[in-house]
């Protein structure tokens, strides 16, 4: 290989992530399976073990070559792979007498090595249930947090290291420095950079496409218009034909507000289509998540395929263009040990055998959302484009929840009162919901109740005790706080599914919370904010909203944004005027535990 990092990939959610922040520093890396052959590594700098779904003493764990460890190259674990790295040289690993997922403090203890210059203690990001109990022999203790006493340790003399948080996410805000010293240790040339990227992604899609043509799903969020940008760059503009397609589940004007968008940067090989009936049709009736997912995605592939026969195109003739991220790969388990999060429609079945027979160019696949916006500005989009806030591909098909009405979920007392106990050390009043909505914890995908909470309180509080909740409570992965009126209703289930009412409603609440951040100058602030219906009422008729302002420069973590409380105030007032809604509840989890979308 060339000069730089091996990342090996036990299936976590951030396995590629940790390549991300490795070019970040301008060092090559390259991902291998677990079981790599030792001869593969040769020429590496050192190697790093990612995090995984699994535990290392399951039966069923990943198969893992441990000649890794005797190669004499510097290794780094991280998660499942410091866990794996203290058991493969004599230590133990047990499940963990408390679980941690979000923010944690990591008293440091030696300010050497990979936690060079670091402070005496640190806010580091955790996502685990076991912990290495025992360390190996030559082993010490570097850093600690108060439930996980061996969270960073090493080896120095055999430039051996393993952390139990991940210093590769955003919200380990000196997880940069730390993956920096790993670098410096191991002795890693910096000279990766994006034009290089540029450069290696044109040929690869030339050789791919070879004589035929590209036919370009493009939402108008940036994935898609970069992707469309580097493909009329590698192809020319007559070889790539962009499709448009309005699913009614867009936002109020988005189809128009992309036309206009993309036509300004001169683009003239885009085509829309109003395809919002064969959606509507395909979803009707559907309420779990990853059934409407993997309908809507089905659907795209059969209005494409109905635009290139209207259109007199030879479908042989085209492969077919997405803008897909890796973070749509992996939550979709796209990997050889990834779990399952979420199926994103750009990654059901039918999309994998497209894959497999090679008729999908994808070339940001490898890359995320802070890559795709540095590759936008350096191939000269505008940023008004570059950083518009995403819109996931299903739209608000996911962001609108939907129930049979007669749901029941027996055998929550005992997690009321654990909820409603954590929730009284902060002086709030707490109430598990009727519904279940997505999150990821332990890199396992998990589909639990949100809790809700109101009284006063600041949004430290809040945080701590969404934390505290989400950690203790099994049946829980996400909690919102009551912004309007000032008592939770009495909610239950009401039937409801995608319908144009409905969706309607959602795109006038969606627009006032995105109208009040555009005028209150906080679209910098929140990277995305969700506005989420909620198929709950006390009266049969109203529903509920939830708003999900999140901060992320990746999407692979983030931390709910703290909003002014005024503007909040002012969002969930005009909200409730619209008629049809009875509450306005606020997320405050981060990611882990909660997915940004809720389904």
């Amino acid at each position: 290989m060339k000069s730089g990092i091996v990342v090996l990939d036990f299936g976590g959610q951030y396995a590629h992530l940790i390549a991300n922040r490795v070019r970040r520093l301008r060092v090559y890396s390259e991902i291998q399976p677990p079981d790599v052959d030792a001869k593969e590594l040769e020429g590496a700098c050192g190697v790093i073990l990612s995090g995984g779904p699994a535990s290392v003493y399951d039966p069923d764990a990943p198969p893992f070559n441990a000649e890794v460890l005797r190669a004499g190259l510097p290794v780094l674990g991280l998660c499942y792979g410091h866990q794996l790295v203290c058991q493969c040289l004599g230590g133990e690993v047990a499940p963990g007498s408390t679980k941690e997922f979000g923010s944690a403090v990591l008293a440091v203890r030696s300010r050497s090595g990979i936690l060079k210059d670091l402070a005496d203690r640190e806010v580091v990001w955790m996502s685990h249930g076991d912990a290495v109990r025992r360390l190996p022999d030559g082993f010490e203790v570097l850093g600690s947090t108060p439930d996980c006493p061996t969270a960073a340790v090493g080896d120095p003399g055999r430039r051996i290291y393993g952390l139990q948080f991940h210093p590769e996410v955003a919200h380990t805000p000196s997880g940069m420095k730390i993956l920096d010293n790993f670098l410096t240790l191991c002795g890693c040339p910096r000279t990766w950079t994006m034009e290089n990227y540029i450069r290696a992604t044109t040929e690869e899609v030339r050789a791919q496409v070879g004589d035929r043509n590209v036919f370009l799903l493009v939402s108008g969020g940036v994935d898609s218009a970069v992707a469309f940008v580097l493909l009329n760059r590698a192809l020319g503009e007559a070889r790539v034909l962009g499709l448009h397609i309005d699913n009614g589940f867009m936002r109020k004007r988005e189809t128009a507000l992309v036309r206009e968008a993309l036509r300004e940067q001169g683009f003239r090989n885009l085509h829309v289509v109003d395809a919002s009936e064969d959606f509507l049709l395909d979803t009707e009736g559907l309420t779990d998540p990853e059934a409407k997912r993997k309908a809507i995605g089905t659907t795209f592939l059969r209005v494409k395929d109905r635009v290139l026969a209207d259109l007199r195109l030879d479908p042989e003739a085209y492969l077919l263009g997405q803008g897909t991220l890796y973070p749509d790969t992996i939550e979709s388990g796209g990997t050889r040990h990834a779990a399952v999060i979420k199926t994103h429609h750009n990654r059901i079945d039918l999309i994998a055998a497209l894959i497999a027979e090679g008729k999908v160019v994808e070339p940001l696949a490898q890359l995320y959302k802070d890559e795709v916006r540095e590759l936008g500005e350096t191939l000269g989009l505008p940023k008004r484009l570059v950083y518009r806030h995403p819109f996931p591909g299903p739209g608000l098909a996911v962001r609108a929840l939907c129930a049979r009405g007669d749901e029941q979920f027996e055998g929550l007392e005992e997690a009321q009162g654990q909820v409603e106990e954590i929730a009284a050390r902060y002086g709030l009043k707490a109430r598990i919901l009727p519904l279940r909505s997505v999150g990821v914890q332990g890199d396992f995908r998990t589909y639990a109740h949100p809790a809700a909470l109101w009284g006063e309180a600041g949004w430290g509080d809040l945080e701590r005790a969404s934390t505290e909740i989400t950690n203790r409570v099994r049946a829980v992965n996400r909690v919102v706080y009551l912004i309007a009126p000032d008592t939770l209703p009495a909610l239950r289930p009401k039937r409801a599914f995608l319908s144009r009412p409905r969706l309607d409603l959602l795109r006038e609440a969606d627009e006032i919370a995105m109208t009040a951040l555009e005028t209150h100058g906080l679209m910098d602030e929140v990277s995305q904010m969700p506005t989420v219906l909620v198929p709950l009422s006390s009266d049969g008729q109203r529903e509920a909203v939830v708003l999900r302002p999140v901060s992320t420069p990746d999407f692979m973590t983030a931390r709910f944004t703290e909003l002014p409380r005024p503007v909040v105030d002012e969002i969930a007032k005009r909200i409730l005027a619209l008629g049809g809604m009875e509450a306005v509840l606020y997320d405050v989890t981060h990611k882990p535990p909660g997915t940004i979308e809720w389904e």
